[in-house]
């Protein structure tokens, strides 16, 4: 397993489709973050768009591979084990890029309230706001994993099916992530930074739910 991961994060980085993805995060947190913030409502923000560029990096790792190599890798790994590595080389490099944003917003944000009243403490509001990231990152993995190959094969349906579904995951109610980022919101409102852990909790229920559909069921219909 680690062997095929390394190979699929090795694929990933070397063909540079991780660039638009990285992009479209940097815009984000350059459209809505500013110098100067209140900490809370930034990180919300940066955690809420972590979750698009998440799924479409999950389509790229699983649609990077010619179907010739991804049939060899499949043969000598396993399909399920090979489909699985994919996933997880997306959220790995998509942790990376979290990580980062997350960061740069604790860095650049005022530890303060929404209104500047109240003095809001950065490690509390860091760890609350990595752990919405983490929330929103596992949707967007069960998002493109459900979303894509194998599954759902046709490129401008999985096109738009990843764009809807990522959208509708912010906004719906059930959902983690809309959970997560509204909590840092909320909190930003009185300087109290609570950690989204039952969030966590669901959004790794989903997570661990979309993987095993997709490697279970998504060999079949490739083959």
């Amino acid at each position: 397993m680690t062997a095929l991961l390394s190979y699929q994060i090795a694929l990933l980085l070397r063909s540079q489709r991780w660039l638009p993805p990285l992009l479209l995060y940097g815009i984000f947190l350059i459209v809505g973050v500013q110098a100067g913030q209140p900490i809370l409502d930034s990180l919300g923000y940066a955690a809420a768009a972590l979750l698009p560029v998440t799924a479409w990096l999950v389509r790229i790792c699983v649609t990077q591979e010619p179907a010739a190599s991804r049939a060899v890798v499949g043969a000598a790994g396993g399909a399920r084990r090979a489909h699985l590595a994919t996933l997880l080389a997306a959220v790995a490099v998509a942790g990376a890029i979290g990580a980062a944003g997350t960061l740069l917003v604790i860095l650049i944000s005022e530890p303060r309230n929404a209104d500047f009243t109240v003095e809001v403490d950065v490690v509390s509001a860091g760890t609350a706001g990595l752990l919405a990231a983490l929330v929103c990152l596992l949707v967007g993995a069960a998002v493109g994993a459900l979303c894509n190959r194998p599954l759902l094969r046709a490129r401008g349906w999985s096109i738009a099916a990843t764009t809807v579904v990522s959208l509708v995951a912010l906004v719906i109610g059930g959902s983690p992530a809309r959970y997560a980022v509204t909590g840092l919101v909320t909190g930003s409102l009185t300087g109290e930074a609570a950690p989204p852990g039952p969030e966590l909790v669901a959004a790794l229920l989903v997570a661990g739910v979309a993987a095993a559909v997709a490697c279970l069921f998504g060999p079949r219909r490739d083959g």
